[in-house]
């Protein structure tokens, strides 16, 4: 198989707030836990189990400078990525390893009138690619009934009323 991929995508909540460390030369790296949950009933015992699945985040530059801002404890995020495992050593002489994901896109799922008083301005924000600017002309995101996520619905106006679409 001549390509391969590396992909992840993730909703999850925050589990602490966002550490920044700054470089020389302006660039940043911030790293936060992302708690993903997965929910079922035992077969055997009818009994309804969860489990809860940890993920090391990392993001670069702008977008951590983004993150830094907006992202809070507790925050529901999505966000896309890719799996890097490194290996160090530690203070003790002994052999680290850790498994991160290396954020490149993310969307703010929280809505924006759960977050707390002006700290938050905009949680519909969205970063593809770290080294692009963040667009800050993105239709906000309303919650409907369950809090989900939904996509915003294209005005009239876009629609050609002449295409003979089969749907």
């Amino acid at each position: 198989m001549a390509g391969t991929v590396n992909k992840v995508i993730l909703i999850g909540h925050t589990g602490d707030e966002l550490k920044m460390k700054y470089f020389e030369g302006g660039n940043c790296i911030g790293r936060f836990p992302l708690a993903t949950n997965e929910e079922y009933v035992n077969r055997s015992t009818g009994e309804r189990v969860s489990n809860t699945e940890w993920h090391n985040c990392v993001v670069r530059n702008k977008a951590a400078e983004v993150c830094e801002k907006y992202l809070k404890k507790g925050d529901k995020v999505y966000i896309e990525g890719r799996i890097k495992n490194r290996q160090w050593t530690g203070d003790d002489g002994q052999p680290r390893f850790t498994t991160e994901i290396q954020v490149q896109e993310f969307t703010f799922l929280t809505p924006k009138n759960e977050a707390a008083p002006s700290t938050k301005p905009d949680q519909s924000t969205t970063v593809k690619k770290p080294q692009q600017p963040v667009d800050e002309t993105l239709p906000e995101q309303k919650p409907q009934g369950n809090n989900s996520y939904s996509e915003p619905v294209p005005d009239s106006s876009s629609v050609n009323e002449d295409d003979d679409l089969p749907f």
